[in-house]
């Protein structure tokens, strides 16, 4: 039976869904440490379809691909406790104040590092940015098709794959060569649970930094367990050009951001009648939040 390779694309993001008053900054840059990380929940949806390909294929491995600080490697963790097999992150000082399109480029290395690959799956978008630009931007830095908005992938073959798209519309079904990059939508069913047995099997895995750090005596572990080791990759590490990373690659500026929380006294009952659908229609243009 053919197997498969399949990568993951991952992010550890804030947990923009439980804005309060203190999630942004003065120069209005996100207070980090005033939200949790979460694993970004698009994500959380292609890794469970890279887990049904893996349980419908027996011998296929997943690996989460993941950029970000030292402690994004609490994503991977979380992946394997559901059923990846390992996983790499890529850190680096110089990818601090990556767009999506220094981004991409960063992961697109990483991706040409790894070798050959079957199938590269990510979420549509993260929360902290809404873009949907990172998923398909490595496809195009890769020379690989790409197919977004999917809901689910319903065959897999030695030379081509068959998916479900959710469309405003409706839903289409296309079939792509592989290898190619899938960008799964939250419509698409929710990644298991943690398997009590993988937790306990991954419970250690660290990268080279992190057992560094805590000073941790467990070499002979390591050694003996080459499954624990979660691959930490550099700037140098993926050979990237260092005007492409960070804020010198990338040409994204904010201008300005608003931070608007809303209170109880921004609540406002209205009538299912015409006249209190015209007048709230009225008030959201004239104060320009929406037209």
């Amino acid at each position: 039976m053919k197997t498969y390779k399949i990568i993951v694309l991952a992010k550890q993001v804030p947990d923009t869904r439980n804005v309060g008053k203190d999630a942004m900054k003065a120069d209005g840059t996100v207070n980090r440490a005033a939200l949790p990380a979460i694993f970004n929940p698009e994500d959380l949806n292609a890794l469970e379809q890279a887990l049904r390909i893996k349980d419908e294929y027996p011998g296929s491995s997943i690996t989460l691909l993941t950029m970000g600080p030292g402690r994004a490697a609490d994503i991977i963790r979380e992946g394997m406790f559901r059923g990846a097999d390992d996983g790499i992150l890529l850190t680096d000082r110089a990818f601090a104040g990556s767009d999506t399109l220094a981004t991409s480029y960063a992961l697109s290395r990483a991706i040409a590092k790894y070798g050959e690959f079957d199938l590269i799956v990510c979420g549509r978008q993260a929360i902290d940015g809404d873009t949907a630009q990172v998923g398909p931007q490595v496809a195009e830095k890769l020379k690989l098709p790409q197919v977004t908005y999917v809901e689910q992938v319903l065959e897999m073959h030695p030379q081509s794959i068959v998916i479900k798209r959710r469309l405003d519309n409706g839903v289409e079904v296309v079939k792509a060569p592989l290898p190619s990059l899938i960008t799964v939508t939250s419509s698409a069913p929710e990644c298991r649970a943690r398997n009590a047995k993988m937790i306990m099997k991954f419970k250690h895995a660290k990268t080279v930094t992190e057992r560094q750090d805590q000073n941790e005596d467990y070499l002979s572990l390591y050694n003996d367990r080459p499954y624990l080791n979660i691959q930490e990759m550099t700037a140098a590490d993926v050979e990237v050009d260092p005007k492409q990373l960070g804020l010198s690659g990338s040409p994204t500026k904010v201008k300005k951001i608003d931070n608007v929380v809303l209170q109880a006294s921004d609540a406002k009952r209205i009538e299912a009648t015409d006249a209190d659908i015209n007048l709230l229609m009225k008030e959201l243009i004239d104060s320009h939040t929406i037209g």
